[in-house]
């Protein structure tokens, strides 16, 4: 299969940059693009396009740290913050607006009450993805 256009989900845990060196890989083999997001997530007392210097600053370093992985790995990313009530949906209307081939996100392991869980983005994504979506888990 071929993937010329990827998108990579960030969350600003340790897992994004093997996800990133993954990406880079995958994309290098077909000569593709790559999108970095990061999702803020906007209570919704706020209004949608509220300035929220902390979060914004946050993810900025994130993304530019984001960045300079792919350089190591000799790729440029395309690196953006949006925000969005729900991480979710924006990540879909993010690969449809881009005409994406191929999601890819990594996951943390998590429990919950004793059960392995992987949150509500992840299922989300891979219940309504238009693409083949490939969850790397660290």
């Amino acid at each position: 299969m071929e993937f010329k256009k990827i998108l990579v989900p960030i969350s600003g845990t340790e897992i994004d940059e093997d996800t990133m060196r993954l990406a880079c890989r995958l994309a290098n083999k077909n000569k593709g693009k790559i999108w970095a997001v990061y999702v803020i997530t906007v209570k919704r007392t706020l209004p949608l396009d509220a300035e929220i210097e902390p979060e914004i600053k946050n993810a900025e370093d994130i993304l530019g740290n984001i960045e300079m992985i792919a350089e190591e790995e000799d790729y440029e990313v395309e690196a953006e913050a949006l925000q969005a009530r729900e991480a979710g949906p924006a990540i879909i209307d993010e690969a449809v607006e881009r005409g994406i081939n191929l999601i890819l996100m990594g996951v943390k392991y998590k429990r919950r009450f004793g059960q392995f869980s992987m949150g509500s983005v992840a299922p989300y994504v891979l219940k309504n993805s238009p693409c083949p979506v490939i969850l790397y888990q660290h």
